[in-house]
């Protein structure tokens, strides 16, 4: 073979250079046949700061059960729900813990990506509205005239008005105070509001910690109301969704058997939770996981049906309750916002 001299030339010029930088490519190291594949790098969300709704994550992950299924699962956290949908929807995350009812708000969008869940982790909705007894509250229907503290993006108040009329209460009636999220469980601790929407499981624990007496507060929970909503669930990427299946498929069978871990041994689940926290208390971790436990995952449809899936004519009445407060331009069906083909056998998501 003819080499001309210009190309000659620029040969011992890469040489000369290769040799001056240390630039000589690295051989590709040989993998043995036996060897294992290397995992998936995986991107989860989670939607607020770590607290013990997460439990089922952080025991599969101590649990070896995202390695088990070939993933290599990192965290981030978003400010709310709405970023954390977002960062799924551009895929810059893969997988992400949101309340089921901001995606279906974000899907009635034009033009947005079709992002659905897989796996439904808190198959009722925690939304409740927190009171203090010695204000003259213990059930829903003593707020009429009273004043009902509302932080700004609070997920609860969407559902209000749905419950209100179940339960014949008029709108009108309550008084209704924009208030900071900072502030609300220190205004109702402090008498200046008679009650807050929230969380069951944050809101009313936090008030007992700040001192609140447990037999003083009145937790209304929505699903005790008639509230149809479901709560957390777990969304996929539709580009990794559409990619790779088994490996969507392999993390749902990991949260279920770290959630099947977290009803086992809740207070190693609290334990593990708090040691990632930041000045985390064990007892209002193992007391917050408890309540989530109870009131919203292992309800009497899980224990029938299996944890993780949606029941289609219950998600229609939900999503009619949700049409009270939300003008939809195209009221979606359960197939538009979740995709049970990921989920395993009904036998294989019963909780023991």
């Amino acid at each position: 073979m003819r080499v001309s001299r210009t190309s000659f030339l620029r040969l011992l010029a890469g040489l000369a250079i290769g040799l001056g930088c240390g630039a000589w490519p690295a051989a590709a190291p040989l993998r043995a046949e036996s060897d294992p594949p290397q995992p998936l790098t995986i991107q989860f969300t989670l939607d607020r700061p770590l607290d013990a709704a997460a439990a089922p994550f952080v025991m599969a992950g101590i649990g070896g059960l995202f390695s088990a299924e070939g993933l290599a699962v990192g965290t981030n956290i978003a400010t709310n729900s709405a970023d954390a949908i977002a960062r799924v929807a551009d895929g810059s995350s893969d997988f992400a813990l949101v309340d089921i009812n901001a995606l279906i708000r974000f899907r009635d969008k034009p033009g947005t990506a079709p992002v659905k869940a897989v796996f439904a982790l808190f198959n009722r909705a925690p939304y409740a509205i927190i009171a203090r007894k010695s204000r003259g509250i213990r059930t829903l229907s003593d707020l009429e005239g009273k004043s009902l503290g509302v932080a700004e993006g609070d997920l609860s108040i969407r559902l209000w008005p749905a419950v209100a009329r179940l339960n014949g209460i008029k709108l009108s009636s309550v008084k209704q105070n924009s208030i900071s999220a900072a502030v609300r469980e220190p205004m109702l601790s402090a008498g200046q509001i008679d009650a807050v929407t929230g969380f069951s499981y944050l809101s009313a624990i936090n008030l007992r910690d700040r001192g609140v007496p447990a037999d003083d507060l009145a937790v209304l929970r929505f699903a005790d109301y008639g509230c149809e909503a479901y709560g957390f669930a777990v969304i996929v990427s539709p580009r990794l969704a559409a990619a790779k299946p088994d490996a969507v498929k392999g993390f749902v069978r990991a949260v279920i058997g770290g959630t099947n871990l977290s009803i086992k041994d809740p207070v190693r689940a609290a334990s593990e939770v708090v040691s990632r926290m930041d000045g985390g208390s064990r007892e209002l971790e193992l007391e917050r996981l408890h309540a989530i436990i109870r009131d919203n995952i292992l309800t009497g449809e899980v224990k029938r049906n299996g944890i993780g899936g949606i029941d289609p004519e219950r998600f229609e009445r939900a999503v009619e309750q949700l049409a009270e407060d939300f003008k939809f331009q195209k009221r979606p069906h359960v197939s538009d916002i979740f995709d049970d083909s990921f989920l395993p056998p009904r036998d294989d998501r019963l909780i023991n």
